[in-house]
C-alpha cells in the first residue's frame, strides 16, 4: 500500500463472484491499498484455504476480505485458522439470493468472529478493511474522510438537481 506496508487479501470461492469482488478490488486501488487476490474454495481446495490464512500474518497481510456464496464457508474457515481480521462478504447466488450466504456468515460460533458486510457489499468490505487499517494509519484515516466528504456533497448536489425539477414541474 503506498500509504503503508501492510496488505488486503482478497479471498473468494469461486471465479463465478469476480463481479461482485471486483467491486472491492477497485475502492482498494483508489486508496492505493496493497492487496493480493485470489481464488480458494473452502470446499474444493480446504487444505490451500487453511494454508493461506495460516500464513497471512507471516506475508504481511493484515486484513482479509472473503467473499462466498451458498453455504460460504470460506469466511469462516478464514477465520478459523489465523488471527488476522475477517470481513465476509455474501455473495448473492442460489435460490435463496444470498440469504444462504448470509446467514452463514454471520453465525460464526463464539471464538471465531467474521465482520460481515451486506450481500454483494464489496465496496463496503472494502472500506471496511481500509478504516481497520487506518487505525495505526493517519494518511489513509484522512482519505478516508475525504472520501466519505465526497459522499455527503455528491448527496447534497443531488439535492439541489431534485429540487429544481420539483420547481420546475411546480411540485
Amino acid at each position: 500500500m503506498s500509504t503503508s506496508a501492510k496488505k488486503v487479501a482478497v479471498v473468494m470461492g469461486s471465479h463465478s463472484d469476480f463481479d461482485v469482488v471486483k467491486k472491492c478490488i477497485i475502492i482498494l486501488k483508489e486508496f492505493g491499498a496493497e492487496y493480493e487476490v485470489l481464488i480458494c474454495s473452502a470446499h474444493r481446495t480446504p487444505d490451500k484455504a487453511a494454508e493461506y490464512a495460516k500464513t497471512a500474518e507471516e506475508r504481511g497481510i493484515e486484513v482479509i476480505i472473503a467473499a462466498a456464496g451458498k453455504a460460504a464457508h470460506l469466511p469462516g474457515v478464514m477465520a478459523a485458522y489465523t488471527s488476522v481480521p475477517v470481513i465476509g462478504i455474501p455473495i448473492k447466488s442460489s435460490a435463496l439470493d444470498g440469504l444462504d450466504s448470509l446467514l452463514s456468515i454471520v453465525q460464526m460460533p463464539s471464538g471465531i468472529p467474521v465482520a460481515c458486510v451486506a450481500i454483494d457489499g464489496a465496496e463496503n468490505a472494502a472500506l471496511l478493511a481500509l478504516q481497520i487499517l487506518s487505525v495505526s494509519n493517519r494518511e489513509l484515516r484522512e482519505k478516508i474522510k475525504e472520501y466519505k466528504k465526497k459522499l455527503a456533497s455528491g448527496v447534497e448536489e443531488k439535492n439541489i438537481k431534485l429540487k429544481e425539477i420539483l420547481h420546475k414541474e411546480g411540485l
